[in-house]
């Protein structure tokens, strides 16, 4: 229980009120030390506030050495890492530039969303599903915060650098210089710019040959669009799979690029690598449908493949 903190004789003005009034409905440490801090920085600092602005200062002691504790406590546990899927995004950008809203928009993830900066305390994940394909998602914490994760960024398959202002994109570039995966600058916001400034922000970032998209989170303004763009970062090959009189599934099977039928094989099991006496083939890579090739066949996008074993 959170007692209230406001003193009459002090005078305190509406933004402390405010800073205060949020600190008692925080529902977190985290959120409570920066509504503390907001309510240190507007507390008067005349004499007659110095008892409570003391008070303050050492309940912020207290709760940052609380969180200090617990974060140890669970590093100490041995966190496992997070799992990296066959096709991996992982979504960054400073504080409060919307990156938990995009994330529950593009995904089944379900993040908190706060109005004070730095509430993802750690990654979060989420499945994006298109054109059949699931591709994982992630959230790294904040830029320039104390969780933000770069050994995730390099690791990513792609980036999604979310920005607010065009300014921010070379010092974030910067921060993950070492980062291999291709980027995408998505920036944020979009329905608080009226058409001529939308048309500005383009023909700079057109001019500068970014790979870009504007999207609102609250508009829902480019979100289809940006989902494609990602699906398109990536450099894959879908395969259908058949059974004998069959139909194929619905869910492809993804492989790299000048992949063989063999490797395909080999990818489901290496019983049935070992153990093929026919194939069959339709699609892009078929000269015509029920084609018969062999194990050295490279596929296609989008090729449908039939097994025949001994």
């Amino acid at each position: 229980m959170f007692l209230k903190i406001t003193m009459a004789s002090t005078n305190q003005s509406p933004a402390y009120q405010k800073a205060e009034q949020n600190f008692l409905n925080s529902k977190d440490d985290e959120e409570r030390v920066y509504w503390l801090e907001e309510m240190i920085r507007e507390c008067p600092k005349h004499k007659s506030a110095e008892k409570m602005l003391a008070n303050l200062k050492t309940r912020l002691i207290k709760l940052k050495g609380k969180i200090e504790i617990r974060k140890k406590i669970k590093k100490s546990s041995g966190k496992e890492g997070i799992k990296k899927a066959a096709m991996q995004v992982v979504l960054i950008g400073f504080a409060n530039s919307g990156k938990s809203s995009l994330i529950s928009k593009l995904t089944n993830a379900n993040p908190k969303i706060s109005n004070y900066p730095f509430t993802t305390k750690e990654p979060i994940i989420g499945i994006m599903e298109y054109q059949r394909v699931q591709i994982q998602i992630i959230e790294d914490p904040s830029l320039k915060g104390e969780n933000f994760d770069i050994g995730l960024v390099n690791s990513a398959d792609s980036l999604l650098i979310i920005i607010t202002k065009i300014e921010e994109i070379k010092e974030i570039q910067s921060i993950i210089s070492k980062a291999k995966g291709k980027q995408i600058i998505v920036l944020n916001k979009s329905d608080l710019l009226n058409d001529n400034e939308k048309r500005k922000i383009i023909e700079t970032l057109r001019s500068k040959k970014y790979n870009f998209i504007l999207i609102s989170c609250l508009t829902n303004e480019g979100i289809e669009e940006l989902k494609e763009k990602i699906f398109e970062s990536f450099k894959i090959v879908r395969i259908y799979l058949k059974e004998p009189g069959k139909n194929p599934t619905d869910k492809p099977l993804i492989v790299e690029p000048n992949s063989t039928v063999l490797s395909v094989a080999k990818k489901l099991s290496k019983q049935l690598a070992s153990n093929i006496k026919e194939i069959r083939i339709w699609g892009p890579s078929s000269k015509f449908p029920n084609q018969r090739v062999g194990l050295n066949h490279i596929v296609k996008d989008k090729d449908i493949i039939e097994f025949h074993t001994r």
